[in-house]
Order: structure tokens, then C-alpha cells, then sequence
């Protein structure tokens, strides 16, 4: 019953056209409160803070607080569980992948390498999707469990993946030891809350990355929200291909693995 009632809430938040006009607004990058404002001469300020009120009330929008401003940026995860419930059979197990990293491997053909793509930019990604679990039960999914549901690999499906919850312990693929990959390495934790990265997630260039979990229990549930920050040299594709794969490996296999024990298919059980 909780799923259906966040599936009218999403539905009721997108019947009306500004609410529309709002989530196309912010989906290349956070707005202001202001910014959003001018965007609607017919409406007042008032008009339209109600309308990013009901958005985030349907998790559509994240807010956070930058000084004095308000940024609010999409979430897409509640579009995608809508396109997984009625189109998943008809997608790949990889559409939308974080990284591309199948194909490209496959064809030897990493685009990321191409240097006439990348430009000196940087982009951010927030997104929160709620788990049917006790906080304790998903901390340990994203932990000690990782290797059963994360899955991207960059050094083949064989290999094993493995993150050490402590501060400089270190999120690691390995399929030998002449063979191995370190996806992040831990800067902060608070467990079993939070958890903050620094890694650069298989990208190959000259950037900074960071990315974060953060967990709130409500109502025997689990709000999950991810922020994920980059910046250096980047492809204009990058922020598209990593927001399309965090909504498949945490609003998909994350939460399936959690709430019914499910293992994608190319990951070992």
C-alpha cells in the first residue's frame, strides 16, 4: 500500500503543467527558489513555492541549502520505479548505465578516453529513494553486502567487490591481485547514517570526485539520498550516464536486493 500511495503522489505531482514546466527546469542543474520564480511571470513567488513544495512532498525535488538560498534539484528515481514497474521487461539489464562500462568494454572502445570530448566543467547529482527497511539492514546492504547487488564492474564480472566501513577504508574491485580497482575511499562515517567518498567512480581524467549517502529511518522505512559531486575534465555526457546509473543501482538493485533478497543477473550469487 505504501508504494501505491507514493505512486498517486507522483502522479498527482505531474498531472499539473508547472509542476512539469518546474522538473524540466532543474533537470540539467539545481535552481534557486528565485531563479524558478522568474521563470513564471503569471505567478507569484507564493504560487510557486507551492508548487516545489508538492514536489518534494513527492520526492520529484531534493532541497538543499546553500547559504540563504534554497537549491532544489531533481530526483528522478520516483520516474524511474514508474518506468521499471510497466517497462522493465522491455529494457536491458544495463540501459542507462553509470559508467557505459559494459559496452564500451566489450567493443574496447572506452568514449571516456576520446580527449576531444572532455571540457573543464563539473556537475552534481542528488537523489533519494525510499527502502522498505530498518536503517541498520541498508547500511549493511551498502557495506558488508555490496558485492551481491552493485553491478558494475571495471574489471570483469568475475571479480569481487569489497568496502571497508571505517574513515580511509577503501571501496575496492579486485578480480586478482595484479587485477584490481578502487572505486572510492571513505572520508567520513557515521554509522549507520552516513557515509561520505572521495573516488573517481571509473572515470579515467583529471577530476575530483566525491559522493555521499545519507540515511533516515521513517515509519520502519529507510530515506536513502545520494549526493554525488564531480569536477575536472569532463564529458557533457558523464552527468546523464552516472544519474541514469545511481537510479539503477540504488533505486533498482539496491532496493530489490534489500526488500527481496534479488541479485541482478550478472552478478555472481
Amino acid at each position: 500500500m505504501y508504494e501505491e500511495e507514493e505512486l498517486t503522489r507522483t502522479f498527482k505531482a505531474l498531472s499539473h503543467p508547472v509542476r512539469r514546466q518546474i522538473l524540466d527546469l532543474v533537470k540539467d542543474g539545481p535552481k534557486t527558489t528565485g531563479e524558478l520564480s522568474d521563470q513564471f511571470e503569471d505567478l507569484s513567488r507564493y504560487a510557486v513555492m507551492k508548487h516545489l513544495r508538492q514536489l518534494e512532498e513527492s520526492n520529484l525535488i531534493i532541497v538543499r541549502r546553500e547559504g540563504r538560498n534554497r537549491e532544489n534539484y531533481l530526483n528522478a528515481v520516483p520516474l524511474k520505479e514508474i518506468h521499471n514497474r510497466w517497462m522493465n521487461q522491455y529494457q536491458s539489464t544495463m540501459a542507462g548505465s553509470m559508467l557505459a562500462l559494459k559496452n564500451n568494454i566489450e567493443r574496447g572502445n572506452n568514449d571516456m578516453e576520446k580527449p576531444h570530448n572532455l571540457k573543464h566543467d563539473a556537475f552534481q547529482i542528488e537523489q533519494k529513494i525510499t527502502i522498505d527497511a530498518p536503517v541498520s539492514k541498508v547500511f549493511d546492504s551498502l557495506t558488508k553486502d555490496i558485492d551481491k547487488w552493485w553491478a558494475y564492474r571495471l574489471c570483469g564480472e568475475d571479480s569481487t567487490l569489497y568496502l571497508d566501513p571505517k574513515l580511509g577504508g577503501q571501496f575496492v574491485e579486485k578480480a586478482s591481485e595484479d587485477h584490481a580497482a578502487l572505486w572510492g575511499t571513505v572520508t567520513y562515517v557515521n554509522a549507520p547514517y552516513e557515509l561520505r567518498f572521495q573516488g573517481l567512480l571509473g572515470m579515467n581524467t583529471a577530476v575530483n570526485g566525491a559522493y555521499s549517502y545519507s540515511l533516515e529511518e521513517k515509519d520502519s522505512k529507510t530515506i536513502l539520498t545520494l549526493s554525488h559531486d564531480v569536477s575536472g575534465l569532463i564529458d557533457p555526457e558523464w552527468k546523464e550516464n552516472y544519474s541514469g546509473g545511481w537510479e539503477e543501482l540504488l533505486g533498482k538493485f539496491l532496493k530489490e536486493y534489500v526488500e527481496e533478497g534479488k541479485i541482478p543477473e550478472n552478478v555472481r550469487g
